[in-house]
């Protein structure tokens, strides 16, 4: 059974950084690609950011330059740290473990709250 524990949300203000963490439970993490998504109030889920078990990375446009995401394959975790944030960034933040296009497993989310 895989488990994922996201923490770090919070309040922070404009122009701060917060940086989130998942933890994942299982043996699969490091064959598994890690993602981060958000979902702001009456808003679809978006990616924000991937990571492979390459280390190669996505981000979505709005992100990019401020954020970053990275892994620690031993502690099984993920990681996305968030520079300079703006009020547009807030949303709940889920972790994502990506195993095949039919297989995958979120986390229950974390808050990230920015204010202007």
């Amino acid at each position: 059974q895989v488990q994922l524990v996201e923490s770090g949300g919070g309040l922070v203000q404009a122009g701060g950084s917060l940086r989130l963490s998942c933890a994942a439970s299982g043996s699969r993490a490091s064959v598994a690609t890690m993602a981060w998504y958000r979902q702001a109030p009456g808003k679809q889920r978006d990616l924000v950011a991937s990571i492979r078990p390459s280390g190669s990375t996505d981000y979505a446009d709005s992100v990019k330059g401020r954020f970053t995401i990275s892994r620690d394959y031993v502690k099984k975790q993920a990681y996305l740290q968030m520079n300079n944030l703006k009020p547009e960034d807030t949303a709940v933040y889920y972790c994502k473990m990506i195993l095949t296009s039919s297989v995958y497993y979120w986390g229950q989310g974390t808050q990230v709250t920015v204010s202007s």
